[in-house]
């Protein structure tokens, strides 16, 4: 207690302290100059020149405790109403300015996390924005496609239901039928494959991911389409590697993306032309690809295809538009490159997938 009544913790104290010790000072230079064995005259002046000592001495301790504190305190505080936060308060004392430096630092310190953290808030916002306006274009852009693309097939079914009412011949009818059971169909393909594309790129439909062996998965995939089922006329290549080849990912995903790419080459291939699957491997990646002879695809084909409902202009191909749009989406969920491409004779659409152990 003692000590504390007694050290100079606070600037009341300092003062107190500083104020004491002037005025003894002043007393006893007062009584010491009158007692010196020197003329009256000299003596004033000695004391008046201890006097203005003195005065400087305190204005230096004032200073010291008072005004350089308060004045780096002021600056600090102008930096920090500018939200400048580089520079914090180094004044280091054990009094009131002190506790008021740490105070700001402390304040400081909270005001920089609370930015940096409504910073943070107003980017995701900004992106949850950006997303929300981007699902509405897209989801209008769906409705306009898929209103278009419904537009043909329910006109034709529409039309051959009322032939079929006025229809006397029966093999007309049967006829008529087939056509609009066919059209119906095409509609339910289309709407599936457009509702597994939605829900892949909304994360609705995740990937489901284990080690198998591609080259033979490859194998059994090539042979549904293009051994199993004879019905094109094309002459059938492959280059596949001997040894079994481990690769992991969604199995049934990848199947869709064989699946779309190999049809694809299938009905751009020219009659009597080339159909070459291959498979190498090269620095850790198992290198996918499948060529078709034929027509070579412009500029513009070749930066739109993946995209939903393109189709390539005058290529006779009637597909949905959807199945490169989906190879583009599961390879792309995998960060899997991918690609196509012209070549001297035809066009190649390619992948690469790492190989484990």
């Amino acid at each position: 207690m003692l000590k504390n009544n007694f050290s100079l913790r606070t600037v009341r104290k300092k003062i107190i302290l500083v104020s004491k010790l002037a005025g003894i000072a002043l007393i006893v230079s007062y009584i010491a100059s009158t007692r010196m064995p020197v003329p009256p005259d000299v003596s004033l002046l000695i004391w008046l020149i201890f006097v203005t000592l003195l005065v400087f001495i305190i204005d230096y301790l004032m200073w010291k405790f008072i005004s350089s504190p308060v004045s780096k305190l002021n600056q600090s505080a102008k930096k920090m109403a500018q939200l400048d936060f580089s520079a914090p308060c180094t004044l280091e004392t054990t009094d009131e300015f002190g506790e008021l430096s740490a105070s700001l630092n402390k304040m400081a310190e909270n005001l920089q996390r609370t930015l940096a953290e409504l910073n943070s808030s107003n980017i995701r916002l900004e992106k949850d924005v950006e997303q929300k306006r981007l699902l509405l274009a897209e989801r209008k852009e769906l409705v306009d496609r898929l209103s278009h693309e419904m537009k043909t097939p329910l006109s034709v079914i529409r039309a051959y239901a009322e032939g079929l009412q006025d229809e006397k011949d029966e093999a007309k009818k049967q006829k008529y039928s087939e056509i609009i059971i066919a059209e119906t169909g095409r509609m339910s393909a289309l709407i599936t494959t457009l509702l597994d594309l939605s829900a892949l790129e909304t994360g609705a439909s995740g990937l489901v991911l284990e080690r198998f062996d591609f080259v033979e998965f490859l194998e059994t995939v090539a042979g549904r389409l293009l051994i199993d089922i004879p019905d094109g006329n094309f002459e059938l290549q492959y280059e596949l590697p001997e040894n079994k080849t481990y690769v992991y990912s969604d199995k049934d995903r990848m199947e869709q993306v064989l699946d779309n790419l190999i049809i694809n080459a299938k009905k751009n291939v020219h009659p009597g032309g080339i159909l070459k699957l291959s498979l190498t491997e090269s620095g850790g990646m198992l290198h996918f690809s499948v060529f078709n002879q034929g027509l070579p695809l412009s500029k513009e084909s070749l930066s739109k295809i993946w995209e939903k409902f393109y189709r390539i202009p005058d290529s006779g191909y009637g597909g949905s538009g959807l199945g490169l749009a989906i190879v583009a989406q599961i390879l792309s969920m995998q960060g899997l490159k991918y690609g196509a491409e012209n070549t001297q004779d035809g066009v190649r659409f390619y992948f690469s997938i790492p190989i484990i152990k």
